[in-house]
């Protein structure tokens, strides 16, 4: 049977994409984040699990922000009676909000380390361990080596690995699948009754291998995402000065 030039190149990119940690919707049957149409920005329209996604934040509450959305996504990851490992420099989590997001706090093993160096080496040992379903690490700052290597744990344990970069001085280029930027936006009560609404999110994913980058607007409600808008343009990282 002769195979056409365009069918091996098309062939080849599913296969890089593979191995890339992308999965099909077939793979991914039982992982569903409910993000709904974001979904579509990533290869085979389905959230790479089993990969490291990379979120910055600028100021605190963009932290505070970025930690709410993962924890909206790790509930997914732990709906199959899986456990997380969290590790900080910090320790100012607060387990018992993460009920908020339906995850029980004694799903989730908290470690609290105070190098940089320390951190991201039990993370990667994390990362290295199949029986977990996340692994979240917060630290100032990602180079390029150190996502490189969290990566290639994360494709032979399958662990999906979140790494939240806290007011770092230099944005550098990394390894990670996906990179986000998380910020709140104003909450909104029904029936514009006072009081303190549901949690809500711009959602910029500012890259995705093999992707489509986008914004969008989402809450958190009745314990799931819920859209509120999507954005078409790209919201730029602001750019610090270094020296």
């Amino acid at each position: 049977m002769i195979t056409s030039k365009a069918d091996i190149i098309k062939q080849l990119q599913k296969e890089i994409i593979s191995l890339q940690g992308f999965k099909t919707k077939s793979e991914n049957n039982n992982a569903n984040t409910g993000l709904g149409s974001i979904n579509n920005a990533f290869p085979n329209a389905v959230f790479p699990f089993g990969a490291v996604h990379e979120f910055i934040a600028a100021t605190a509450e963009d932290k505070a922000a970025s930690l709410g959305f993962i924890a909206g996504i790790l509930s997914s990851c732990l709906k199959n009676n899986g456990a997380a490992i969290w590790i900080t420099d910090t320790g100012n989590t607060f387990p018992p909000a993460l009920q908020t997001f339906g995850i029980a706090p004694d799903k989730i093993i908290f470690i609290k380390l105070n190098r940089a160096k320390e951190i991201l080496w039990a993370m990667e040992e994390a990362l290295k361990c199949k029986g977990l379903a996340a692994v979240i690490c917060e630290v100032k700052e990602l180079s390029f080596l150190a996502s490189r290597r969290l990566q290639l744990a994360v494709e032979q344990s399958q662990v999906t690995g979140f790494i939240l970069q806290c007011n770092p001085r230099v944005i550098n280029t990394t390894a990670c699948i996906c990179r986000w930027k998380i910020t709140a936006t104003p909450t909104a009560f029904a029936d514009d009754m006072p009081g303190v609404g549901f949690p809500r999110w711009n959602v910029s994913l500012l890259k995705v291998r093999n992707g489509r980058p986008g914004n969008w607007q989402l809450e958190w409600t009745a314990g799931r995402f819920r859209h509120i808008h999507t954005i078409h343009t790209i919201v730029a990282l602001p750019q610090k000065k270094t020296g």
